[in-house]
């Protein structure tokens, strides 16, 4: 099985490249410049070039806040690019693996969790731009699979545990909204069920998350606890942050489906940060 990796760079594409690395497995992951995902003649050369069997689609902007001014560097990332490497896929037979986001919804669900069959409502620019990156993918290939994810976390710099345990050097008082809930997801589970989703010859759109949920404040908690630092942490509304796009406040997904399908039983997010803290995800990148 051959692959191909767009957005080298993030978090989610380390974690298969580190994977592929350790399986012996032959795959490709082009930095930007040889693979401008929004220019669809780059996209069609290196997919005629090197013919994988499998896209992994981690490129994404996922500047929520910016997006709300830069709508169209958001929706040239997360639409225009998408509909190019389906294309693409669809005209070599691939297999189109690509990641979407749990703000397609409004977050005024009452009866439980988010799944697939819920209807859609973003609330910002961010959301909007993946909303539409997701539907570009299923109406141009064939063979796609999309999975949304929520609040990712890996090893590196780019995820909220991160920029958690950076405030503790300078601030010994924190405030982390209480009113905002989802499912943090790590990547190292995002890679196996995403693997085995491939396995088993999985296509459509799909929730893929840890199991459970929790506020942003309660995971602030569990990390800080996981990682021994003890800090002051208040609960505080996300309104109080004054941010530029407006969030919603509950958007946990629930993996029911994906996990009953591919027969696999998924980590809670509590045994998926306890992972990440032990294998030193702070220090690895």
């Amino acid at each position: 099985m051959k692959y191909l990796i767009t957005g080298k760079n993030g978090q989610l594409a380390r974690e298969f490249i580190r994977k592929f690395e350790t399986q012996s497995n032959d795959f490709m992951a082009p930095d930007e410049a040889h693979l401008d995902i929004t220019n669809p003649g780059k996209v069609a050369a290196v997919v005629r070039e090197y013919r994988p069997e499998v896209i992994i689609n981690c490129a994404a902007y996922n500047l929520v806040d910016k997006a709300e001014q830069d709508n169209r560097a958001a929706f040239a990332v997360n639409e225009l690019g998408p509909k190019n490497l389906a294309q693409a896929a669809d005209t070599h037979k691939a297999v189109l693996v690509h990641f979407g986001s749990d703000y397609v919804f409004d977050g005024l669900k009452e009866n439980g969790l988010y799944t697939e069959q819920d209807g859609t409502g973003p609330l910002n620019e961010y959301g909007k731009s993946k909303l539409a990156g997701e539907q570009q993918v299923l109406k141009a290939s064939s063979k796609a699979l999309v999975l949304r994810l929520s609040w990712v976390f890996g090893p590196g710099r780019q995820n909220f545990i991160y920029k958690l345990n950076e405030w503790t050097k300078t601030t010994d008082y924190l405030k982390i909204a209480c009113d905002e809930f989802s499912v943090p997801t790590s990547t190292a589970t995002v890679v196996e069920v995403t693997l085995e989703a491939l396995a088993q010859g999985l296509t459509g759109k799909y929730h893929l998350t840890n199991s459970g949920y929790c506020s942003r404040y309660e995971w602030a908690k569990a990390a800080l606890a996981g990682l021994g630092i003890r800090k002051f942490v208040r609960p505080v509304s996300m309104d109080s942050f004054n941010l530029p796009a407006k969030r919603p406040k509950f958007s946990a997904m629930s993996n029911d489906r994906i996990a009953s399908l591919l027969n696999v039983s998924i980590p809670t997010l509590e045994e998926a940060v306890r992972s990440f803290v032990k294998r030193g995800g702070l220090t690895s990148e």
